[in-house]
């Protein structure tokens, strides 16, 4: 049966993206870059300016990347399209039972994270501080984190892929926002004095309920791209 559905709903995407955003790599590049900062003396305007350009690259990265997801989900024929989904939601599945596996044993045996090397490259860049390092600095952690926890932007760009237009743009932006409220939050609490060696004790402290979170709605996105992809369910 081919895939054909509307739009997922508005909660759905929302859900999502909350779970999304607590997102464990690139609020701890924010914690190391605000770090660096402090360590520098940066005046508290330099560091807001700082801060933001890295949110902002990495907001801009995100949905450039959704967007070519979108694009390329899209090219692929009606009529393998179910397969895809399906195939799409086994990967899901296996990501949320690792997710969740890191819950009750952390780190232990495989797990989806970003690889040593990377992510010494990723602090090193980190604390290279310019407008243009930052810039490169969002986009090199959306680039080496997608493979690993865009499980639930992967799963909303292939329901949104299905009918794609103005309002799944917006869904698409909307998804991207709620993605970087976490970072400014943090840059705005630290901004108003909270240590940042405080911050990243909650980091360490939530870190397992994040992967958690994640494991749980990765497996209900999952089912739901195979009830869409059998015809089960539809979206209105």
């Amino acid at each position: 049966m081919a895939v054909e559905t509307a739009l997922p709903t508005l909660g759905i995407v929302v859900t999502t993206a909350i779970v999304d955003s607590i997102n464990p790599c690139a609020i701890g590049v924010l914690i190391v870059l605000l770090s660096a900062l402090l360590v520098l003396r940066e005046s508290k305007k330099r560091m807001i300016i700082f801060g933001i350009t890295y949110i902002a690259a990495v907001f801009v990265a995100y949905l450039l990347a959704g967007l070519g997801l979108i694009f390329f989900l899209q090219r692929i024929p009606l009529a393998i399209a179910e397969y895809i989904s399906i195939a799409v939601a086994s990967l899901l599945m296996v990501a949320g039972l690792l997710e969740i596996k890191d819950f009750f044993w952390y780190g232990r045996w495989f797990s989806l994270s970003i690889s040593g090397a990377n992510a010494k490259r990723i602090e090193r860049y980190a604390k290279r501080i310019s407008l243009p390092s930052l810039i490169f600095l969002g986009f090199f952690v959306a680039a080496v984190e997608l493979p690993c926890t865009g499980g639930p932007y992967l799963a909303i760009t292939l329901l949104l892929s299905q009918s794609f237009n103005a309002t799944a743009f917006a869904m698409l932006v909307l998804y991207n926002i709620i993605f970087i409220i976490p970072l400014v939050a943090i840059l705005a609490v630290v901004m108003l004095g909270a240590r940042v060696d405080v911050v990243k004790k909650w980091k360490q402290r939530t870190k397992a309920y994040m992967r958690l979170a994640t494991g749980l709605i990765l497996i209900v996105l999952s089912w739901l791209l195979i009830l869409i992809a059998n015809g089960t369910i539809n979206f209105g």
